[in-house]
């Protein structure tokens, strides 16, 4: 398996298991069904790892559900085993096609035996191998027994003892059969998202091939540093819409662009959230304000020792926690990614979708990944027997991704709940959720005027500070029920011609808050007792802090 000096690190993972003796079949996963750059074309995995890998192979075979077997190379040296004759045609059957490619690796280790043939390179690519090892049929005896058939290849004689090597390839680890996709003697070898130097390759290749989308005077360099997490497939379909319309791709079209092809990618359990704010639009203690600036500027400098792994913001329901995760993000220049509902009803699925989740993460170099409802969202570590387990292995899975150091300074997740105490303790725990962000009601009347009248200001009216605080304000006021009020006060300014302070003093006859008192205090209550810094809690508000006396 001789490699290039430029080829891909996943590449050369193989090529060192394989040489050094160490393993013999290997499960490729993630970016597989993606295009690749080789010698000036872009090509598909199987074809890939037949050029970078095996061109040492005299026989390679190829398996997907719906072209059957084929042989890539060696068709001749096939038709001479004698088996070969009598069969009419190649099977389609996954059954019959792993016994063949089984039956043919043991024909060559007896003849080399016997010494009456030379040692024979023999190689198999599976495309698809979920469709024929799905992990959600594993209990049924005929997949365990062709999953059985398939793991012999990694460590039983023959196959072990001779130059065999065989590839299942699969979008996702968790789809596929536990007995294969758990086996030790088994290499897992994760295929990521294209790098910045490869997009710059695929976009000079690009430009040669469609030179209608691009503009001569522009280079590579930039796009492909802000294309980071777009797969080459997406890249290509874009550019010859591009050429097509005769449209020609332009610096300002890339933050766009990108956003629409990796959504389309994520099949939607990822959405991009609009950065178009900063800080500054955000009322807020300014010792918050102050502590979330003083992180950026670390982020920014590349100083990462004092660097949040994360945040949770938690409050009453209102208090703008996905707003502030909007500022954040304006006030970091980075992209901000929310998960959508990646739980699937398929045993596997919802395992698989995180995996495919983080695989783009991975790629998007810096990043916020928003999880909003966190206490809802992120799973159990035991949650009984009533959902077979899947909130434990979700909770698994999210707590590993989120306590990996080596993300620390590129991916900053925000966790958002106003129910922080039912969020697990470990996802909680510094190294995972370094800060706590209590965000909290008004606790005066000025505090109160001042975000109405911002919240006014977005429907074009301006009502000075001074007036405000002359009408009776509720104090306890969430921005979700200051943006209600501000609703209610544009629309008699509308309807009945009146001015922007008689209509809200109007509306504030008869008010009512739409969250009741009760359950307001009970959860400003837990945001308080989770705050890592009273500095973030008003004065006013301390007192709810407070254990209840025994």
């Amino acid at each position: 398996m001789g490699l290039a000096a430029d080829a891909p690190e996943w590449a050369r993972e193989l090529a060192l298991a394989y040489e050094s003796g160490a393993h013999g079949q290997f499960i490729l996963h993630g970016n597989v069904a993606d295009r690749f750059p080789l010698g000036g074309r872009r090509v598909s995995l199987i074809r890939c790892i037949d050029a970078l890998l095996l061109g040492g192979f005299e026989v390679v075979f190829t398996y997907d559900p719906g072209n059957g077997l084929g042989i890539l190379r060696g068709a001749e040296r096939i038709a001479e085993w004698p088996s070969m004759k009598e069969m009419p045609a190649l099977p389609r059957d996954p059954r019959l096609a792993v016994e063949i490619v089984g039956r043919y690796v043991r024909f060559r280790h007896n003849l080399t035996a016997m010494g009456r043939g030379d040692v024979e390179h023999v190689a198999v690519l599976i495309r698809s191998a979920e469709q024929i090892l799905p992990a959600g049929r594993s209990g049924e005896f005929d997949v365990a027994s062709l999953a059985s058939l398939v793991r012999d290849w990694a460590s039983e004689p023959p196959f072990s003892e001779t130059a065999f090597a065989s590839f299942l390839l699969t979008d996702q680890l968790a789809d596929l059969h536990p007995m294969i996709a758990g086996h030790p003697r088994v290499a897992r070898v994760r295929v990521p998202l294209p790098d910045a130097a490869t997009l710059q390759t695929t976009l000079a290749q690009l430009r040669v091939d469609h030179p209608q989308a691009f503009d001569p005077e522009q280079g590579d360099h930039e796009a492909a540093q802000a294309l980071t997490g777009v797969s080459v497939s997406a890249l290509q379909s874009l550019v010859r819409r591009r050429a097509h319309l005769h449209q020609v791709l332009q610096p300002s079209d890339w933050a766009g662009v990108k956003k629409a092809l990796i959504e389309s990618d994520a099949e939607g359990l990822l959405e991009f959230i609009e950065a178009r704010r900063s800080l500054d639009d955000y009322h807020a203690q300014d010792a918050l304000k102050k502590a979330l600036r003083q992180d950026i500027a670390l982020w920014r400098q590349g100083d990462l020792r004092a660097l949040p792994m994360g945040y949770i913001f938690c409050g009453p329901v209102g208090t703008g926690k996905t707003y502030l995760v909007e500022c954040l993000a304006g006030e970091a220049g980075v992209p901000v990614v929310k998960l959508k509902n990646f739980r699937d009803r398929w045993v596997g699925s919802s395992e698989g979708n995180l995996e495919k989740i983080f695989r783009l993460i991975r790629a998007l170099g810096r990043c916020i990944v928003f999880i909003d409802e966190a206490d809802q969202t992120l799973g159990k570590r035991d949650a009984g027997s009533g959902d077979s387990g899947l909130s434990g292995r979700i909770y698994s899975m999210i707590a590993q991704e989120m306590s990996n150091s080596a993300n620390r300074g590129r991916v900053m997740w925000i966790l958002a709940s106003s129910r922080p105490d039912l969020i697990e303790v470990d996802l909680k725990r510094p190294g995972r959720i370094d800060v706590k962000v209590p965000l909290l009601p008004t606790t005066t009347v000025e505090e109160s005027a001042h975000l109405i009248r911002a919240l006014l200001k977005r429907f074009d009216l301006d009502v000075p500070a001074e007036q405000l605080t002359t009408l009776d304000l509720p104090t306890l006021l969430t921005p979700g029920a200051a943006e209600a009020l501000a609703v209610k006060v544009y629309r008699r300014v509308r309807t009945e011609a009146l001015d922007a302070r008689a209509a809200l003093a109007a509306c504030l006859q008869g008010y009512q808050a739409p969250v009741p008192l009760d359950v307001l205090e009970f959860q400003m209550r837990i945001a308080i007792r989770e705050a890592t810094d009273m500095a973030f809690v008003p004065p006013k508000l301390r007192p709810f802090g407070e254990a209840p006396a025994a």
